[in-house]
């Protein structure tokens, strides 16, 4: 019986070390499976852009390049009228062009999600996400000492940036789903 007990004591840590990526990857993956859904949505409804209101002056707006990135962002824009009135007549584009140029800069959140996947933390296969917020701008490529940072304060930002993603995600599929 001890045996058996130092053999299982023994394995556990070959375990942790197999099992800790496996779990730091899933972590970093959040917002795959709403990227995932907005990508097949684009995709079914062969469109390359959509947007959507997200509240009161508030918008959001996405360019997708198939097999290669999604880019979207998020702002205020201080005609909300115009606004409204491209939604209402599904000028998607030109609802993202708007909100990358003509909006309130403080607002704006701008994420390049690279292989229109989700956002990690780190980089995968020779790529990683950007992200520009409120005039920052951060390379989630795992390298926080080149941005000037720790790791915590990294980390810090990539959960920020994460959690407004997933937002702006779920506003745009809510759109897609409404008018299909």
């Amino acid at each position: 019986m001890t045996d058996r007990l130092r053999g299982v004591r023994s394995s556990l840590p070959v375990f942790a070390v197999l099992l800790l990526p496996a779990l730091a990857a899933a972590q970093d993956a959040k917002t795959a499976p709403l990227a995932g859904e907005l990508v097949r949505l684009l995709d079914s409804l062969k469109l390359d852009s959509v947007a959507a209101k997200v509240q009161g002056d508030e918008y959001v707006g996405a360019l997708y390049f198939p097999g290669s990135q999604l880019l979207v962002v998020k702002a205020r824009y201080s005609v909300p009228e115009r606004m409204d009135e491209q939604l209402a007549k599904k000028n998607y584009r030109d609802v993202y062009i708007d909100l990358n140029s003509a909006s309130v800069p403080a607002s704006k959140v701008l994420v390049a999600d690279l292989g229109a996947n989700g956002l990690y933390a780190r980089r995968r296969e020779n790529q990683f996400d950007t992200a520009d917020i409120g005039g920052r701008s951060y390379s989630f490529d795992g390298d926080w000492g080149k941005a000037k940072l720790s790791e915590q304060e990294y980390m810090k930002a990539f959960q920020a940036t994460e959690g407004e993603y997933v937002k702006m995600l779920e506003a745009l599929v809510a759109q897609l789903k409404k008018t299909s």
